[in-house]
């Protein structure tokens, strides 16, 4: 990747931040609106997130159609990919090193992985024997910009009787991640589908021995490994 020095030069901290957040929404939907960029990155008014991809299309970071959405370019893609390097390598070295639980670490995250150099992020790397994933299960993007191919599927999808390994969560709100690691819901933890109520209500699982019934929006946040030829499925 890049010298941070040049790095630092072209993009702020906010900058980083949209292009971060478009591609995250450019992973879950077609088409990137202000609307959706605006929700990943908590809240901010759609009207300044407007301002803001015109700067970074000037800059040549995003291309913008009306009516159709955003896209990062090359350019802008690199750099995205860098920013969540260092968030997640951080996330993850909070955890490894220093204790962090995994529904501490975001917030810090967030104010440091615009800060620290390549250096320091190679030591980082380095001491966690070159990871590929966060404490969350979310993929670490290698040296080179390459974000890993993942093939999972969410927990609220599977048919009864299924049998997963947790790949990843998906969710940053420390109460929610408080909450399903007390139910032992954790990337690793082996789960069972045991029932799936209709018209959108909750998914029973089993883990740790115990039967938890979550809510359907925790279930889809929820993402477990593609089958196994070693564990079937035992659909009901």
């Amino acid at each position: 990747m890049q010298a941070p020095d040049a790095r630092q030069s072209r993009v702020t901290a906010a900058v980083e931040d949209y292009l971060r957040a478009i591609y995250l929404v450019q992973q879950k939907h077609d088409s990137v609106t202000t609307s959706l960029v605006a929700g990943q990155l908590g809240g901010i008014k759609p009207s300044s997130v407007t301002g803001m991809i015109k700067r970074l299309a000037r800059d040549g970071l995003v291309t913008h159609t009306p009516y159709h959405g955003v896209r990062l370019t090359g350019a802008g893609e690199a750099i995205a990919l860098e920013v969540i390097r260092h968030h997640r390598l951080i996330e993850l070295y909070l955890v490894e090193a220093l204790g962090y639980r995994w529904d501490e670490v975001h917030d810090d995250a967030d104010a440091l992985e615009h800060v620290i150099s390549e250096r320091l992020e190679a030591r980082i790397a380095a001491l966690l024997e070159h990871p590929t994933h966060d404490p969350h299960g979310d993929p670490i993007p290698s040296l080179d910009g390459v974000m890993p191919d993942i093939s999972q599927r969410s927990l609220a999808d599977l048919p009864i009787g299924s049998q997963r390994q947790i790949a990843r969560v998906g969710e940053q709100q420390a109460e929610r991640l408080r909450y399903l690691a007390d139910l032992g819901l954790v990337p690793g933890a082996d789960v069972e589908v045991c029932a799936s109520a209709p018209f959108d209500g909750p998914v029973t699982v089993m883990v740790r021995g115990q039967l938890h019934a979550l809510d359907r929006r925790v279930a889809r946040m929820i993402f477990v490994t593609a089958s196994d030829p070693a564990v079937r499925d035992r659909v009901d």
